[in-house]
């Protein structure tokens, strides 16, 4: 889409000087399109999509906002040709700080370099890659006229966040995955993407959650109910729920599932950023373990802080019909019978089971994408949406694999006392129990419906969530 931009409105090299004033009429007059001499946020909107550049709300108004000098909601040509001279002397010494060896070229050893100095490590296939996505004239370097016409309209002002646009547009691999909370730039703070981010998010779990609430709880009262004497599968599972609550109780807890969502999000994204200042070097910078660490930490401050509704959830979902009137009646009742304690039973598996799953899945995503790109990816760093969801689906299976036995245990501790006659114990005694009267595959009860619900749970998350930017204006 750049080579069509450039080949439209950006003339080579030799005569750019002479010819700025020009190139920017040029561009200018394609955004006007009710050619009255301004551009509002809705001609930019429209003529960038057009141009092939769809940038998003937010770097709509961060462009309207830094190039508007007389704040009147638009942009005349004098004000647009100001704005682009600015933002190409940002784009110049981000250029520069790339061009190591001062030849006015970047080549994918300088990137690695680069990278390097700022603690992301990448192999020099994906360095290529990079360049790949910027090269107009396929040398496998870049020059100044190629970098400027690539990030033109690209609101980022140096470095670090041409990093980030490239970790986003990209894929590049910094180690992050779906286990890892979203990190934002200072000035994705300050202009509202963040919230908008983790809003999209956010609905897109509840959306996911609801739809795959069947089987999330038909894995609970595997968890809890079968064993070899009381043989449950799938079929029969659900049949059960059926006949003792009707089609409705297969949604039973669901709703603590849901909105136990924003809490743990925002407590999750809060303690993330505070870790990440504790970790982070004299320069600020931040590297794969250290992130991950963080990112570990920051679930486990998030889990702690929540946990007394998956104690809620897993109550409501083992609960018989009328047991329960809702939520705060399930609170009520345990506080009453149990005390506060109970609220946090199970609490050990479920700290002890993060660590694993997300080390875990971090690795395989990783591992998964990366050979991806070394191997089938001639001339994009991107993978797609597809293969995207594929590292991730196997990725999360993997990690799931690992913890699912400290996953079962927590579920059973949550669930004790709802259990007539059966004893009260700990972890260890637990395990031991399932161990002796089960086997290894008694660790793994429920395994089949949680595997059920990965790729529809994926695969809804990714769609809402990306319906939700577009309507955010985050697209």
């Amino acid at each position: 889409m750049f080579r069509f931009l450039r080949g439209l409105v950006l003339p080579e090299a030799a005569c750019e000087e002479a010819n700025n004033s020009s190139r920017y009429e040029n561009l200018f007059k394609k955004l006007d399109v009710n050619e009255d001499g301004r551009v509002d946020i809705a001609e930019l909107h429209a003529g960038l999509k057009a141009l092939g550049i769809p940038l998003g709300r937010d770097a709509e108004e961060t462009i309207f906002k830094t190039g508007d000098s007389n704040k009147d909601g638009q942009l005349d040509f004098e004000e647009f040709m100001q704005y682009l001279k600015d933002h190409e002397k940002k784009m110049k010494l981000a250029f520069k700080s790339l061009d190591k060896n001062n030849d006015g070229k970047i080549e994918a050893s300088e990137i690695v370099q680069s990278l390097k100095i700022l603690g992301i490590n990448i192999s020099e296939q994906q360095a290529e890659k990079i360049l790949k996505s910027i090269d107009a004239d396929g040398t496998m370097s870049v020059d100044w006229n190629e970098w400027r016409d690539h990030f033109l309209f690209n609101p980022a002002t140096d470095i670090e966040e041409i990093i980030r646009y490239w970790k986003h547009s990209t894929v590049l691999d910094i180690g992050d995955s779906l286990t890892i909370p979203d990190e934002f730039t200072e000035e994705e703070k300050k202009s509202g993407q963040w919230w908008r981010q983790l809003l999209s998010g956010g609905v897109a779990g509840a959306v996911s959650r609801t739809g795959t609430a069947p089987l999330d709880r038909l894995k609970v009262m595997m968890q809890v109910h079968s064993s070899k004497s009381n043989k449950m599968n799938i079929s029969s599972g659900l049949k059960q729920m059926v006949k003792e609550g009707g089609v409705r109780s297969l949604w039973r807890g669901n709703g603590v599932n849901v909105i136990k969502i924003a809490p743990e999000t925002a407590i999750k994204f809060w303690a993330y950023e505070q870790y990440k200042k504790i970790f982070a070097n004299e320069d600020g910078k931040i590297g794969t373990v250290e992130r991950f660490v963080s990112g570990s930490l920051a679930g486990a401050t998030a889990q702690t802080s929540i946990y007394p509704m998956e104690v809620l959830k897993t109550r409501l979902a083992v609960g018989k019909t009328g047991q329960y009137s809702g939520m705060f009646d399930c609170a009520k009742k345990i506080f009453k019978r149990e005390g506060l304690k109970a609220f946090y039973k199970g609490y050990v598996p479920n700290i002890l089971g993060i660590i694993p799953y997300a080390g875990i899945d971090l690795a395989v995503y990783e591992a998964l994408k990366t050979a991806w790109l070394d191997h089938y990816a001639s001339d994009s760093a991107n993978p797609g949406v597809f293969v995207l969801l594929g590292c991730g689906t196997v990725s999360s299976t993997c990690g799931q694999l690992a913890s699912y036995p400290l996953a079962l245990i927590r579920t059973r501790m949550q669930a004790q006392a709802l259990l007539e006659g059966a004893p009260q114990l700990n972890m260890v005694g637990l395990f031991q129990r399932i161990i002796a009267n089960e086997g290894i595959l008694g660790l793994y009860r429920g395994i089949g419906p949680n595997f059920m619900k990965v790729l529809p749970a994926v695969s809804i998350s990714y769609v809402v969530y990306e319906k939700m930017k577009q309507n955010l204006g985050l697209a």
